[in-house]
């Protein structure tokens, strides 16, 4: 017998109902859409290739392990002109993501904080920085990165400055740094002990560096599951262990005994000659491109701060202040934390414009991936087609890769439906 809940029986399947029934009409227009698109990409990419070879080209990447001959001045990793074309797009690479994590990093730090102030009671001090911003983010990047970087040519001293008893200009924060129009020189992190080196094709890996990461990762991961713990503990019983004393021991305890085991220490720039030598050499390229992208950055990022306190209710800080929270705590514990859920979005876009301004590096000589593969590599070879698709395939990566990071903790933090 029929349940009387039961439907009217479905109509078995036919060609028809792919475009008649809405069921399928959406999956059927989705498919054929993506169907034209791959055939419009393969005639396309067949195109190139047939012209390619009319014009007696081929389409390859053979040329990234020919030599490179042109050197670098930038660099993270040992590189020299004898080494090939893709060494030296490793080289630009990495000094891409070096600047665009500096500039991230200040961007963040100088939007907070503007950002923050921009809301003060103090006029003076909102004032400050509303002109900060309107400034800052009404100039085009380029023209700032041309700017410090001519204040770092010009403004700075040179190193024989430096020299002698009647030394005009002085090292700054204990005589580690030192500031000049060649560059800005820092002290530099040694190893008496290091680990060495694995080199895998045109990739060379430190284990020192791994040997570095591996304990700060399993450090953090010891300290969260040190504080899941103490939830734990304090949901079943009422009352939270100590646990402060436990995390600088778990955070800092490994870290501090590999330092030891490999024999850090810091090698400070000392002026011999005409120059300084030893220490890290912080070229006015990447000082301006650092500064430039991170304070024009920042100063949107303070608009984005400003826009997710703003979005807190004023009732939140009411209540707080009615517990007798001091107002630093009461920013610090509740109004940030909600307001991050309003600031994260915006603050991905403007990650991604800090790292795909980087190309700007080009106006003050700055060796990054645009630098290398996209100009000296393709004069060299003549390989425009290849290299450009390579270099925008890198920047889609690097992209990809910190949307999907950033809205991994964009997920954490949002509100969940109960």
């Amino acid at each position: 017998m029929t349940s009387l809940t039961e439907g009217p029986p479905k109509p078995a399947f036919r060609i028809g109902m792919l475009l008649s029934d809405k069921r399928y009409r959406s999956l059927t227009i989705q498919v054929v859409f993506v169907m034209l698109l791959m055939a419009g990409a393969a005639w396309l990419i067949d195109n190139t290739i047939n012209n390619l070879r009319a014009l007696g080209r081929d389409f390859s990447f053979r040329f990234l392990w020919q030599t490179a001959g042109y050197d670098i001045n930038q660099r993270l990793i040992e590189y020299n002109s004898q080494m090939t074309h893709a060494r030296a797009m490793l080289v630009g690479l990495l000094n891409t993501l070096l600047v665009a994590v500096l500039a991230c990093i200040l961007a963040t730090v100088v939007g907070v904080i503007a950002g923050v102030l921009r809301l003060s009671p103090n006029w003076l001090v909102a004032r400050l920085m509303t002109l900060f911003v309107e400034i800052f983010r009404n100039i085009p990047t380029l023209l700032w990165i041309l700017i410090i970087f001519a204040i770092m040519t010009e403004a700075m001293p040179p190193p024989a400055a430096f020299r002698g008893e009647e030394a005009s200009s002085t090292m700054i924060l204990f005589d580690s740094i030192a500031v000049t129009n060649r560059g800005v020189f820092v002290p530099a992190p040694m190893f008496e002990r290091s680990l060495g080196w694995v080199t895998i094709g045109p990739f060379s890996l430190s284990l020192t560096f791994l040997a570095i990461m591996v304990v700060i990762v399993g450090s953090i991961w010891a300290n969260r599951r040190l504080l899941a713990h103490a939830t734990a503990v304090q949901n079943a019983t009422g009352e939270r262990p100590v646990t402060w004393w436990k995390s600088i021991l778990i955070l800092l305890g490994p870290f501090i005994l590999l330092m030891l085991a490999l024999g850090f220490h810091l090698e400070y720039p000392e002026l011999t000659g005409f120059n300084f030598s030893g220490g890290i050499h912080l070229r006015n390229s990447l000082v301006a491109l650092w500064f430039a992208l991170g304070i024009y950055t920042g100063a949107f990022v303070a608009e984005n701060v400003r826009s997710g306190i703003l979005s807190v209710s004023s009732g939140q800080t009411e209540a707080a202040a009615a517990l007798g929270l001091r107002p630093g705590l009461i920013t610090r514990l509740v109004v940030l934390p909600q307001a991050m859920r309003v600031i994260v979005p915006p603050l991905i876009s403007q990650y991604l414009n800090i790292t795909k301004n980087t190309s700007l590096a080009l106006a003050v000589g700055y060796m990054d991936l645009r630098s290398t593969l996209g100009g000296i590599t393709i004069n060299q070879t003549g390989r425009e087609l290849e290299g450009m698709l390579l270099m925008m395939l890198i920047y889609l990566v690097i992209s990809l890769l910190i949307s999907s990071g950033m809205n991994v903790y964009n997920a954490r933090i949002k509100l969940k439906e109960r």
